[in-house]
């Protein structure tokens, strides 16, 4: 399942299809954005080689949005 698909699910009304189309393609564009903005993050703020050994990916993301105020 794409992840459009599953905002869609997600927010899935009767009879609102059109608004949960585009609400669905609006959330994609956030996640798109917020994915692109935490992989660009890293690259930058830590070596490639040791950030999976000194944190997991989870605390990795808890930090970034840490310091992005998210």
């Amino acid at each position: 399942m794409t992840l459009k698909e599953k905002f869609l699910n997600s927010n899935c009304e009767k009879g609102y299809v059109n608004l949960n189309q585009h609400r669905a393609e609006s959330n994609v564009k956030i996640a798109d954005d917020f994915a692109i903005g935490f992989a660009e993050w890293l690259v930058i703020r830590y070596d490639e080689d040791i950030i999976y050994d000194e944190y997991t990916t989870k605390e990795l993301l808890t930090i970034y949005k840490k310091e992005k105020q998210l």
